[in-house]
Formats: structure tokens, sequence, C-alpha cells
């Protein structure tokens, strides 16, 4: 089957899509050399192509050596189209694409993820997004597998952004293990609306592991290619692979850091992945930066995450009472706290250092592991002990170092003397100030009172008579009245 798209096509592969890369020039058709072309390569001429993603590059070996056109990978993902990247030469290397014929995903960060568009075998039709109302898990992981992706990770409406029309316009109803979208069962009626920032989009992980080893961040690296798992390998020891390059794999399968990459030497060339390393540590995924081929050197990858992340937490204790917190705790100058660090059991031994920071110093202490387990206490809290802490992991097996770090938490140092001082001179002054007062108003009490203090009493006994004749031995004599009580007498 041929399918033209002005002077580039795809020749004897299952589908308009899929076979030998040729390009027309001065009316002959010639067919792309192999030149280390990546399946991200390959996604710029499936766009140019009008198909949907790309799905797998390989090369394929012709007897004698014939014209081809030489087109450099770096060219094509440049921008520019195919045409203005080629240069007549000859080869034995044809190159091979295949592109997924009625589906892709855009704006994604990677080939397995983006906004899903759809487009028609019947009718040469612009791609449309799907209504999220009309498509569920199911269908996505068929997708997945159309695209030659690892299983589904995330299904989400307006993931990879917004989209007006045209939207597809019937329900898809896959039963999960069709090998395309447009395979599966669809509804009988049409729908014509989707409501906005409805379309769907989905992440398939990265069809990558690592094999052989003795956890599953170590071992063979490999990729999935058309169903088949296939080393990483080299044409030989001195290969442009680096640890950092080695970063962006162990990354990528979610295992950490790079701890050691080596090659090593089979009897005998097998079909493996060549990976350029600069590709991948631009951003690409790993299988973007992949074309097929042959070597003995096989890449063994070890990268950190062997370890689980060690837990950290604090308490103080006061008068034998002790509080635990999980993100920052305080403590009272002068008292007793620890920090603990502990690790779920993995391997046995290993020690902790736990690891304090603050704005003027930076400080460690290292314990052994017990029982998995460590607790590093603190006498007397002082100011200087305020900032943050963290535990690393440390263990040797497998013949490497390895390390996991806790995530951080703070100490503050609460200092309440100032308080306390305040507490007990303030009642002391108060104390002082009230028997200032008292002696000095003492030696008052003991003086004759006034004339106001003495005619105070006798007022009260204004009515009562004195003895005729005379004051009588007993009776106390009233003092002269003023004016005015004389005048209320009268």
């Amino acid at each position: 089957m041929t399918f033209c798209s002005e002077s580039v096509r795809l020749v004897g592969g299952d589908s308009r899509c899929a076979g030998t890369l040729e390009l027309k020039h001065q009316g002959d058709w010639r067919p792309v050399g192999d030149y280390y072309w990546t399946l991200k390569a390959a996604a710029a001429a499936c766009r140019e192509l009008d198909c949907g993603s790309a799905v797998s590059v390989e090369q394929r070996e012709e007897s004698s050596s014939r014209s081809v056109w030489d087109i450099w990978s770096d060219c094509v993902q440049s921008g520019s189209v195919l045409r203005e990247c080629a240069k007549p030469g000859s080869s034995y290397s044809i190159l091979a694409l295949t592109c997924s014929d009625s589906v892709r995903l855009v704006n994604g960060k990677s080939l397995c993820s983006g906004r899903l568009e759809v487009k028609s075998h019947h009718s040469n039709q612009s791609w449309s997004s799907v209504c999220e109302a009309d498509f569920d898990q199911q269908d996505a992981e068929v997708v997945c597998r159309e695209l030659g992706c690892g299983a589904l990770s995330v299904l989400q409406g307006a993931l990879y952004g917004d989209v007006e029309a045209p939207m597809w316009n019937k329900e898809f109803q896959c039963g999960g293990t069709e090998s395309a979208l447009l395979d599966c069962r669809s509804s009988g009626s049409e729908r014509n609306t989707c409501s906005p920032g409805k379309a769907v989009g989905l992440t398939c992980s990265e069809p990558v592991k690592l094999v052989g080893g003795d956890d599953r961040c170590a071992g063979t690296l490999e990729l999935k290619h058309q169903g088949d798992w296939r080393p990483v390998g080299d044409d030989n020891f001195n290969s442009d692979w680096t640890l950092k390059a080695a970063a962006a794999a162990c990354r990528e399968l979610d295992c950490g850091f790079a701890v050691s990459l080596g090659w090593r030497e089979e009897s005998s060339d097998r079909s493996v992945w060549w990976i350029r390393s600069d590709c991948f540590q631009s951003g690409s995924a790993l299988r973007e930066c992949a074309t097929l081929g042959s070597s003995k050197y096989i890449l063994d990858l070890t990268c950190s995450d062997l370890l689980l992340q060690p837990n950290i937490s604090g308490s103080s204790s006061v008068d034998g009472v002790s509080e635990a917190q999980q993100r920052g705790f305080h403590v009272l100058r002068g008292s007793t706290f620890t920090i603990s660090c502990s690790i779920q059991p993995q391997y046995p031994g290993g020690s902790f250092q736990l690891n304090f920071t603050s704005s003027t110093s930076a400080l460690n202490y290292t314990q052994p592991a017990v029982s998995h387990s460590a607790h590093f206490l603190f006498p007397a809290a002082e100011p200087a002990h305020q900032g943050s802490y963290s535990c690393v992991y440390h263990v040797y097996v497998f013949s490497h170092d390895f390390s996991s770090e806790s995530r951080l938490i703070s100490l503050t140092v609460a200092d309440l003397r100032p308080f306390i001082i305040r507490a007990i001179v303030l009642p002391l002054i108060l104390l002082s100030a009230n028997i200032g007062l008292y002696f000095y108003y003492k030696p008052t009490r003991g003086q004759r009172p006034g004339r106001r203090e003495k005619a105070e009493p006798d007022y009260y006994n204004l009515g009562v008579p004195a003895a005729e004749g005379g004051r009588s031995s007993g009776s106390r004599v009233a003092p002269p009245r003023s004016s005015s009580h004389i005048q209320m007498d009268l």
C-alpha cells in the first residue's frame, strides 16, 4: 500500500502510515537511509505525512548498497521538512517507520501523553478531539496499546489544554483488548455538543524497565518495541553514556539518581536499542531517543532508589511529658529534646546521619542503625540548636553505597526566662510598695484625733440632754455648736 503526501510517502507497510520512508526528487523516488533516526525524528515525519503518533523506527538491511536520501534526524527535529534535510547518498541500511494510523496525542510532554485526537479511516476529515463523556478507562487502555506505550497512568479531561470544535461525535465502547481505537464499537447516535474544557487528555507510562538486578532500580536497561522488550546497547565500550545521562534514565524510571553504569559484552550480536544520550538529556523520553540496531555490548544501570525514604520526628520532654511532632516542634531553652530517625526494614545494618542547618552553621551527627532506627539526644536546648534537621540513611548493599534522605523538620527554641523574671520581679515590687505604705501610715494611728474627728462621735449624742443642775461626773461635755447646728435646734 502506498500513500503520497506531496513528495513523501511510506511504502510496503500494513497501512498508509507504515513502511519504508521514501522521498521524491526530480521525479525519482528513493528510500531514506538510516542515519541514527530516533522516534522523536520519526514523529516529525509522521506529522508531515498527516499520520498519528510515531510508534516505531527501525533499520532494514539490504543485500547491496543502493541510492538513498541521507537525512539526519537532528535536521528533522529542528522543524525543517524532510526535503530540506535530504542529501543524495548510498547505504545498505534503509529506514522504516510505523506511525499510528488514526489516533495521536498532542501537546503532551512525550509521545505517550497529550490530548487525544482521532481521524476516521473512511474520509479525509480533519483530526477531532474526543469528549470526556464519550471515553472511559478501557478506551484509554486501547489507545496506549495502539501507540506502543505502556499502561495507562492518567485519564483526565482538559489535562493538555482546552480545544474548540471539531469534536468526535460518537461514544467509544471498547472492551479493552482491541489493538486499535477504531476497532472498538461506538454508539449509533451522534453527539453534537461537548462542554468546554472536557476534551480527553491521557498519559500512558513509558515502556522502560531495568531487569536482572537485585531490585527494580538495578539491572539491564530495556525498552519495549511492538510488544518485544529489547536491551539498550552500543557498538563499543566507549559510549557517550555518562552518569549524567544515566541520571535522566533513573528519573524516568522513578528511581532517584544514578549510582553506576557499565557495559557488559555478550558472546554475539543481538537486537538492541541504540539511544542517543544527548537526546534524552535534553528532556525527551528514552523511547523517543531510541533507534533499533544490533550489538553485543549491553548497558547495565544501577539507580539509587533501592531505599525507601526514612522517617524523622522530634520530641521534647518537660516534667516527664514527651510530645512528638512531624513537621516541626518547639522546645524550651534548657530542656531535653530528641531527634529520631527510622526506616522500614529492607536491609540489615546501615547508619543514620543527622544533618543540621541554620543561618549560621551546618553540622552532622552519625549513629549506627539499631533495629532500623537511631535517636539523637540533646540534653539542653539552646538557641544554637534552632534550625532544620533531616535524616540520611546509609547502607552498603549489592557492592554499592546507597543513601536516602528524609524530609526536613524545623526546631524552634523558646526562651521563657524573661517572662519568668517579669513574673517574679513585678509581684516583689508591688509587695515592697505595699509594705512602704503600711509603715508610712502606721505612726498616725496613735495621735489624738483632730477637731473634726472628735466632733463626729458626739454628733450622734446631740439629742441626749445633760443632767439638770449640773454635769454628771461621767457625762461628756459637747463642744460649742456652730451657728448652723444652733439654727437646726431652734
